[in-house]
């Protein structure tokens, strides 16, 4: 791998994920950042749907930690929004509802794509716990996303010097790279089975797959 491609593949290991926390009271954004802050991760926030809704037109986010109830646009009409557009519909989202949360309320906010839900006041550690399953998940994401683009532009540079021809060397070495992504992706599973994430690891392993077919052909 050359020193451009293992700079790519280095950039989308070490960059900080973004992480969207929606809420109209500025102190549980606080306390927010306070519990998340360990993570090391890159938190921005927004004190309304709007405010949401804005930053996600100019931030690629990880994840949203959605406030359920908001005075206005409240998080279910915001998560719909979200959900409604092409660059955003696949961001996860994690409501953030009270202890008083009906199970009514619980299946609407399933109905428009939460990932999962944390009643108030949070344990640390679960909320925690969660969010690094996403991170993660943003993480392998990216990586494979590099793979990909290494993969587009190994060919292209092999076609163009030998037309016609792919060297079973690059193919063999992508092979190798995209194993240890679907390894890093089964670690996830294990380490947190079906529970956050389910959706997002299942979308991943779709896009693993179809990188794995495409490489198979060229072999």
């Amino acid at each position: 791998m050359n020193d451009t491609a293992l700079a790519s593949v280095g950039a989308a290991t070490s960059a900080r994920a973004k992480i969207l926390l929606v809420d109209d009271r500025a102190a549980n954004l606080v306390a927010l950042e306070a519990i998340l802050g360990s993570l090391n991760q890159t938190l921005v926030r927004a004190g309304s749907g709007e405010d949401a809704l804005r930053a996600l037109l100019h931030d690629d986010f990880a994840l949203i930690l959605l406030d359920a109830q908001m005075p206005g646009m409240d998080g279910f009409e915001t998560a719909t929004r979200i959900k409604a557009r092409e660059r955003t519909k696949d961001v996860p989202i994690i409501f953030l509802t009270a202890n008083d949360f009906d199970t009514h309320l619980a299946y609407r906010g399933y109905a428009t794509g939460a990932a999962d839900f944390l009643a108030k006041p949070f344990d640390p550690w679960l909320l925690r716990a969660k969010v690094q399953v996403f991170v993660d998940l943003w993480h392998a994401s990216r990586k494979l996303s590099t793979q990909a683009d290494l993969l587009r532009r190994s060919l292209d540079e092999r076609r163009s010097s030998v037309p016609g021809r792919v060297d079973v060397d690059v193919v063999a070495d992508l092979r190798s790279r995209l194993a240890g992504v679907e390894e890093a992706v089964a670690d996830l599973d294990i380490g947190a089975g079906m529970g956050p994430g389910g959706d997002a690891r299942r979308r991943l392993g779709q896009r693993i797959d179809d990188l794995r077919q495409a490489l198979e052909a060229l072999g």
